[in-house]
């Protein structure tokens, strides 16, 4: 335990693992600084090939990579289906020149070729076969790869008895879940427009003319019945892109249930992420009928502006996903209550980028302004500070892992504790540093971090996963009694 440090590290890491990889979409001339496409070329040398020769280099090709994927053949097919119109009308390439065509036309990513980090960790949809006292846990990690591109994995823990850990085996080709339609509500694509200053008499007719649900083709006939007067205005061209890419956000993704969830991967789909999905975090939340589901935020990254997401879960196979709305979602770092309180609808957020707040969700499904809750002014979080995941309720009230950025760039992790019925007051918080990165910890892609997307509360103890340095995921453990003792009533 660091000097000061009131968790104690335990039980195994989760490192980079070169073996997770995944098959993607490759275009020759496309990953260079000046783009220019080099598909046609390798088609016209691809069908100049005998069949014998295409048979041989198809099936050396399988040999080499099939048990590293999952149906490698059907994502080679796939992948000749996205090039094809490259290929002459009058050309019939028997299946194995397809397939082959579609081998040409992939490569494999390694999604933790750099990092992996930044986790939160749930109760497991499966508790079953475990010894008293232990708790199966789903541990989402951010993966990093090649590009600073990232997706978000999962791995599976056990916790306890004791202070025992163990992370189950991560072997086993990954799956990316491919993306489908899903419906989409119009009061979230009204809240979107208003967001971004789209609301005008192009998008309100659009919306007028929509139900409340409403899939793609309702969305096409909506535009397709616009008027003429109003098709003709300078402006209705780059409304109507609005309106495509703010339902586009929308979008389902399911896995077969026999696919254990260390294999599974949330894969960018859409242009708001296209350049990454960060920092998910995850809580098991309860709905007003007493379900239990699970819930989580993340970061849209799409190379130049972020976005706040929203994943929805009933077990952690199938995850509907849709964009935030309204001032507090413009952020990075929203972390959901797993609960209404007092009938509101709350997160914490940091919405000016350096202080945590309190956001509640109004009857539009708009994140309204935050009423600040912490702002930095001790030393080692002068910087800023932020969340380290959802609000986890005690007997006390809500307990707050936070963080804060010192000098040097040097993370630290601390807490807050927030009143159970008014979470808008600050009743305690930790006066010095709950967690800070040791010796071992210091090196990685991102010196000096230790970072965390949400810890979880069993046999009397907060569970943390954190990122050591943007690298690899660590463990640590801290009595809930001695968490609560050691804070302060706020100066």
């Amino acid at each position: 335990m660091t000097s000061g440090d009131l968790a104690t590290r335990i039980g195994p890491s989760i490192t980079p693992d070169p073996r997770r990889v995944i098959v993607k979409l490759f275009v020759p001339g496309e990953d260079a600084a000046l783009t220019r496409s080099r598909a046609a070329a390798l088609i016209d040398r691809l069908m100049l090939l005998d069949d014998a020769t295409t048979t041989g280099m198809l099936q050396d090709t399988l040999r080499r990579f099939g048990g590293r994927h999952d149906d490698l053949e059907a994502t080679f097919a796939h992948h000749h289906d996205l090039v094809r119109h490259r290929i002459p009308r009058d050309v019939s390439l028997s299946p194995s020149a397809r397939l082959l065509v579609g081998a040409y036309f992939s490569h494999e990513y390694a999604v933790e070729g750099a990092a992996v980090c930044n986790p939160s960790m749930v109760p497991h949809p499966d508790q079953s076969g475990l010894l008293p006292g232990q708790l199966r846990a789903a541990v989402s990690v951010r993966q990093i790869g090649e590009g600073h591109l990232s997706s978000i994995g999962f791995a599976t823990a056990v916790l306890g008895p004791g202070s025992d850990l163990t992370v189950t085996d991560r072997s086993g080709p990954l799956s990316v879940g491919p993306p489908h339609r899903t419906r989409h509500r119009r009061d979230l694509l009204a809240a979107g427009l208003s967001d971004h200053a789209w609301d005008n008499e192009v998008s309100a007719a659009v919306l007028e003319s929509l139900p409340e649900s409403f899939d793609d083709d309702d969305f096409e006939q909506a535009i397709a019945g616009l008027p003429s007067d109003l098709i003709t205005r300078t402006t209705t061209q780059r409304t109507l892109e609005e309106l495509r890419r703010a339902t586009r956000s929308d979008y389902a993704v399911a896995f077969p249930a026999d696919l254990p969830l260390h294999r599974r991967v949330l894969w960018p789909a859409t242009a708001a992420e296209c350049n990454g999905m960060e920092d998910a975090r995850f809580t098991q939340v309860t709905e007003e009928d007493g379900r239990q589901s699970y819930r989580a935020t993340y970061t849209a990254y799409d190379g130049r502006r972020i976005y706040s997401h929203l994943i929805a879960s009933d077990d952690l196979r199938r995850f509907e996903i849709s964009a935030m709305r309204g001032p507090a979602a413009v952020n990075k770092g929203m972390a959901l209550f797993p609960r209404r309180v007092e009938g509101r609808s709350l997160a914490l957020c940091r919405s000016d980028g350096e202080t945590i707040g309190l956001t509640t969700l109004d009857r539009r499904n708009t994140w309204q302004p935050p009423v600040p809750l912490h702002a930095p002014r001790r030393g080692w979080e002068l910087i800023q500070v932020g969340n380290c995941g959802s609000p986890i309720e005690t007997e006390s009230g809500w307990l707050v892992l936070t963080h804060g950025v010192g000098p040097m760039r040097d993370y630290a992790m601390g807490a807050l504790l927030l009143d159970a019925r008014r979470p808008e007051r600050v009743i305690a918080e930790l006066p010095g540093p709950l967690l800070t990165a040791d010796d071992t910890e210091r090196e990685g892609y991102v010196p000096n971090v230790v970072y965390s997307c949400g810890g979880l509360l069993h046999a009397g103890a907060v569970w943390i996963p954190y990122g050591a340095s943007d690298t690899r995921i660590a463990f640590a453990r801290v009595s809930l009694t001695t968490l609560i003792g050691a804070m302060r009533p706020p100066d």
